[in-house]
C-alpha cells in the first residue's frame, strides 16, 4: 500500500496520522495551527472528519458515556458545535499541502462521499463504528483511493467480513486495531489485536491510540503495526469530547520519535500466526460507544403501514440499535407490518413476512 506515492509495510518506517478530529471546536483558524503543529512534530498526515449532524444523528441518539463526562448534554448541538463543511475543510488541506504533510478525511455519511471528492485527498479513513456499514465502505472504495479501516468495538468475525467486502481496493487498504474507549484504560490497550489483525487478513496493519501515554505507539510497531493514528490537540484540559484522550504537540513529537524506536524492535518479531487471532475482542469499556456510534437503517420519515420500502424511504444514523446499514438488499421491497415512525432506527418488528 501506498498514500500519495508514500510506501506503507513492515519494511517502512511507520506512518503517522495525527487525527485532528474535532479538536478543532469547530474553528477553521484552530484547525490550521493544528496542522502547523503536526508537522512539526514531524507527523506524516493530518486527518478531519466530515459529518452533517443532522444527517448523522437520527432522534433517538444519544451521547457516549464518555461526551457525558466532558459536559455535553444533546449529541446534535455537540456535532453542530463541532463539524466543519467541506469548504471550510479546504483551507484545512492547503495548509497540509503547504507543510507537505498528506490530508486524510472520516467520511461520516453516504451522501457526503462527492462532497469530500471535491478537495482530492490523499487517503480515506472509516471510523470504528462505520465497520458495518456497507454502502458508505463500498461508496469510499469506488472513489479508488487508498482506504484505512478502523476496527474498534468490532470482533475479528465482523473485520473478516469486512475486508471481503472491500477486495477489489485489497491493494490500497490497511485495517487499524484500534480500542474504542476515549481515553483507553490503563490494562485495556488491547495491542494483541495487532498481532491477530496481522494473521487474519493479507492487508497492512496498524494501531488507532487512544491512550494516554507516549510510548503505546512504540509498543504497537514492535508487534508489527506499520500506521499509528493519535489524536492531537492544542490543550488536553480544554473542554469538548476528546481533549482528554489526545497528545499536544510536544507530546505527538515524542510519541513519534517513540514509536520510530519501535520499527527497529520489530525486525525481530515472528511471523504473526493462527493463535494470535484470539487477540482481538469486543472490550467491556467498548460496549457503549459500539451501541451509541454504530449507525442503523433509518426511516427518512413517518411511513403507513402496509407501505412497500424503497432507497429513497430510508438512510443510515446513529445510534446503532436497529438493522444494520449491510442489511439494505433485504430490506428493500419489504412491506411494512405496521406504521414507522420518521427519522428513527428501522428494526425487524416492523416488518411483515
Amino acid at each position: 500500500m501506498n498514500i500519495a506515492g508514500r510506501p506503507i509495510g513492515a519494511e517502512h518506517p511507520p506512518y503517522v496520522i495525527a487525527e485532528l478530529g474535532v479538536n478543532h471546536d469547530g474553528s477553521v483558524e484552530r484547525a490550521e495551527a493544528l496542522v502547523d503543529a503536526a508537522a512539526e512534530a514531524g507527523a506524516d498526515a493530518v486527518k478531519l472528519q466530515l459529518f452533517d449532524a443532522e444527517r448523522l444523528m437520527s432522534r433517538a441518539s444519544k451521547l457516549a458515556a464518555y461526551q457525558q463526562a466532558a459536559g455535553e448534554s444533546d449529541p446534535i448541538l455537540m456535532l453542530k458545535r463541532l463539524q466543519l463543511d467541506i469548504d471550510q475543510m479546504k483551507r484545512v488541506v492547503a495548509r497540509a499541502r503547504a507543510r507537505r504533510v498528506h490530508a486524510i478525511v472520516t467520511v461520516f455519511s453516504v451522501e457526503l462521499v462527492n462532497d469530500a471528492e471535491r478537495l482530492g485527498w490523499d487517503a480515506y479513513k472509516t471510523a470504528s463504528p462505520d465497520i458495518i456499514h456497507k454502502p458508505l465502505l463500498d461508496a469510499l472504495c469506488a472513489t479508488g483511493r487508498p482506504l484505512i479501516v478502523s476496527t474498534g468495538a468490532s470482533t475479528l468475525d465482523e473485520v473478516v467480513r469486512c475486508r471481503a467486502w472491500l477486495e477489489s481496493a485489497r491493494d490500497r487498504l490497511a485495517f487499524l486495531q484500534c480500542v474504542s474507549s476515549y481515553p483507553v484504560p490503563a490494562g485495556s490497550e488491547a495491542l494483541g489485536g495487532v498481532r491477530a489483525l496481522m494473521a487474519a487478513l493479507d492487508t497492512p496493519v496498524g494501531y488507532s491510540d487512544h491512550t494516554t501515554g507516549e510510548g503505546t505507539g512504540r509498543e504497537a510497531v514492535a508487534l508489527g503495526a506499520c500506521v499509528l493514528e493519535k489524536h492531537m490537540t492544542y490543550n488536553r484540559r480544554a473542554a469538548g469530547p476528546d481533549h482528554a484522550a489526545s497528545m499536544e504537540r510536544e507530546g505527538m513529537a515524542r510519541y513519534i520519535a517513540l514509536s520510530r524506536e519501535g520499527a527497529r524492535a520489530r525486525a525481530g518479531m515472528p511471523r504473526a500466526g493462527a493463535g494470535d487471532r484470539a487477540g482481538k475482542s469486543v472490550l467491556e469499556c467498548e460496549q457503549d460507544v459500539r451501541r451509541v456510534s454504530r449507525q442503523s437503517i433509518v426511516v427518512r420519515r413517518d411511513l403507513p403501514a402496509g407501505h412497500v420500502l424503497t432507497r429513497e424511504d430510508l438512510t443510515f444514523k446513529r445510534p446503532g440499535t436497529g438493522l444494520p446499514p449491510f442489511m439494505l438488499g433485504e430490506v428493500l421491497g419489504r412491506r411494512l407490518a405496521r406504521a414507522a415512525e420518521g427519522d428513527m432506527p428501522l428494526v425487524a418488528e416492523w416488518l411483515g413476512g
